[in-house]
């Protein structure tokens, strides 16, 4: 299965999205809270991310809470 990043930041309600979806399709992710974590701001920034939530698919992002482009990128590294 692939390595699934989700850059996140507390409060943000496209991000518990994210969240919840990847849950329910019973992905397993590593979440990066961008406030909470100075390292990982620090890579978000450096992949060139503004705002969360971005889910990072093996190398792929996925800006935003994006169901259909979430499976493809997830379907395309099974």
């Amino acid at each position: 299965m692939s390595e699934v990043v989700v850059f996140t930041m507390q409060g943000c309600p496209h991000c518990k999205g994210v969240k919840d979806y990847l849950q329910e399709k019973g992905v397993e992710f590593n979440e990066r809270d961008v406030l909470a974590d100075e390292k990982a701001m620090a890579d978000f920034r450096a992949l060139g991310f503004r705002g969360t939530p971005v889910t990072v698919i093996d190398g792929t992002p996925v800006v935003g809470f994006d169901r259909e482009k979430l499976d493809e990128a997830l379907a395309a590294k099974e």
